[in-house]
């Protein structure tokens, strides 16, 4: 039988499926103002908190002190953060940055590690969209050689969908286009990139008490690593609470591919340590033009108790049916640009 928390997940899919154009025309009468359930809000130190009924449940860092940018933390339904910074148990994986964007072969350029010379660099921030169903964060990104070239542009849109009882999507978009004054950009074959996630210690199935499964029924590292599947999940207990009251519950993440990128459904390269991730070059290498720029989506569920195949199955689904998003000039007053969905 489900629990309370399973229902509500059901509950999340009716929210997510809900997601449409951000409701962003001007209020209907002067005076008239509604708080929007979904900010996003602008911090110091080049942050951007993602905020759901005044609740932070993620945060994009930008600043130019570290590599690349990331989200950190992916607060779960419990308020404990679901991802981490760095591995546990290995120094030299502290480009594991919770949720974030790199890859091991940018015209034979590393961005996977750190200390390499390379960066990404985001250049400016298009448009900061509210709402009710949905908030929406497009900014631009260059990728950055050792000696300041920038041979790729990274396109991000990043929505934060709200769910029920503290459960979210977070949605990802990327077109990649070569960098400014060039015609192309070769991604090599390699087994790192586009998106990873590094989750907490005690949801891994290594250092904690987790569970890896994807969406062809496979579970554990060896079943999973390198196959195809249209959706991974990494679940299993987060610890709630403090003193005496402490004690844990299940929660998770299941990452959807999306049926319109190329080579869907990925590859995947997942450890039992803790980490999961979007595999686009596992197996070949692919060439980005300024014809034919690369367009990828993601999504990251947040979810309340174990792995559910079928509320996975429901909420892959509406992934799959719903429009991404256009960065257009903008039409509305004080507005330079708009990110809206494609109607």
């Amino acid at each position: 039988m489900r629990s309370p928390l399973l229902r509500s997940a059901a509950c999340v899919l009716i929210l997510l499926a809900a997601a449409s154009p951000l409701l962003a025309e001007e209020p209907a009468a002067a005076g008239v103002f509604q708080l929007d359930r979904c900010e996003l809000i602008p911090l110091p130190d080049h942050q951007v908190d993602f905020q759901i009924d005044g609740v932070q449940r993620t945060r994009w860092h930008y600043d130019a002190k570290y590599p690349r940018p990331f989200f950190y933390p992916l607060v779960g339904p419990s308020g404990t953060s679901l991802t981490r910074m760095g591995h546990p148990g290995a120094a030299d994986h502290d480009h594991h940055r919770s949720v974030w964007f790199a890859h091991h072969d940018v015209d034979g350029f590393t961005f996977w590690a750190d200390g390499k010379g390379t960066s990404i660099r985001q250049k400016n921030w298009y448009a900061y969209e509210d709402g009710n169903d949905e908030s929406v964060m497009a900014s631009t990104c260059g990728w950055f050689d050792p000696e300041g070239n920038e041979l790729m542009q990274q396109d991000l849109v990043a929505a934060l969908i709200p769910g029920e009882a503290g459960q979210y999507a977070l949605e990802l978009q990327s077109e990649f286009k070569p960098g400014e004054g060039r015609d192309s950009v070769q991604l090599g074959k390699t087994n790192f990139g586009f998106l990873a996630v590094r989750v907490a210690k005690t949801i891994s199935t290594h250092f904690g008490g987790g569970r890896l499964t994807n969406s062809e029924g496979g579970e554990g590292e060896p079943e999973i690593f390198g196959k195809p599947a249209r959706w991974v999940d990494y679940s299993g207990p987060v610890a709630v609470g403090s003193g005496p009251d402490r004690t844990t519950q299940i929660e998770g993440i299941t990452f959807f591919d999306h049926p319109e990128n190329p080579r869907y459904p990925t590859h995947w390269h997942v450890r039992a340590d803790g980490w999961m991730g979007a595999s686009f070059g596992m197996h070949e290498a692919f060439e980005i033009t300024s014809e034919k720029p690369l367009r990828l989506r993601y999504l990251l569920l947040v979810h309340a108790g174990p792995y559910d195949e079928q509320v996975a199955t429901a909420v892959h689904k509406q992934f799959a049916a719903r429009k991404g998003f256009e960065v257009s000039k903008g039409k509305r007053a004080h507005r330079q640009f708009s990110a809206l969905r494609i109607p």
